[in-house]
C-alpha cells in the first residue's frame, strides 16, 4: 500500500500551508477515458482539479488533509510546518501504509519508515498526484471563504501567493490575521 503526500501554500504570504494524503488501491490505473484525471494539480484547470477532488475520495482507500495556520507557520517555521502538515494529513488518513512517497527532493517525514521523497512525484505517482489535487483544492476553496471574511485583499483570486494585486491590497489595507508575518515582504509592513 502505497501513500502519496504533497503540500500546497508553501510560498503564500497569506492562509493556511495543507498537505493532502491519499492512499489508492494497489496497481490502481486510471482509466483515461474518464471525465477527470490524475497529474499535478499546477497541470490541471481549476475545473479539472474541482472534478478530480470529487472523485479522488470515491476511489481512494484512504486520504486525509493536514492544515497548519499562518500562525502555526510563524511560530515553528516553514520547514517545520511542512512537515508538520504531512503528519497531520497522515494521521487524518488513518491507515498505515508501507510506503510513502513525498513529492519533491526532501523527506520531511525520514522518522516513518517507509518515506522517501521523489521530485516530480505529483505527476508521475498517481497517488501523490491525487493528494495535490486535494489540497490544492480544499486550501483554494478555504482561501476564497476567506475573501468574505477579509474583503478586497483578493484571496479569492491569488489564494494567497504574493502578486501584484495582493501586493496594492496590504499597502492599502495593511496585513490581516491571515498573513504570515515570518514571511519579509509581510514582516516589512509590520
Amino acid at each position: 500500500m502505497i501513500m502519496g503526500i504533497d503540500e500546497v501554500g508553501r510560498g503564500c504570504w497569506a492562509g493556511p500551508l495543507v498537505a493532502g494524503a491519499v492512499v489508492l488501491p494497489d496497481n490502481y490505473t486510471h482509466d483515461v477515458k474518464s471525465p477527470w484525471k490524475l497529474a499535478d494539480s499546477k497541470k490541471l484547470s481549476r475545473h479539472q482539479r474541482e472534478l478530480a477532488a470529487l472523485e479522488i475520495p470515491n476511489i481512494a482507500v484512504a486520504y486525509g488533509l493536514g492544515w497548519v495556520s499562518a500562525t502555526e507557520v510563524d511560530d515553528v517555521g516553514l520547514t517545520a510546518a511542512v512537515r508538520l502538515a504531512m503528519e497531520r494529513a497522515v494521521e487524518a488518513a488513518g491507515v498505515q501504509a508501507e510506503q510513502i512517497i513525498i513529492d519533491g527532493s526532501l523527506n520531511f517525514l525520514a522518522h516513518l519508515p517507509g518515506t522517501q521523497a521523489l521530485v516530480k512525484a505529483d505527476d508521475s505517482v498517481p497517488a501523490v498526484s491525487a493528494a495535490s489535487i486535494l489540497a490544492k483544492v480544499a486550501r483554494d476553496q478555504w482561501m476564497v471563504a476567506a475573501e468574505k471574511r477579509f474583503p478586497g485583499y483578493g484571496f479569492g483570486q491569488h489564494v494567497g501567493y504574493g502578486t501584484a494585486q495582493h501586493s496594492a491590497a496590504l499597502k492599502e489595507l495593511g496585513v490581516c490575521e491571515l498573513h504570515r508575518r515570518s514571511f519579509k515582504p509581510i514582516a516589512a509592513l509590520c
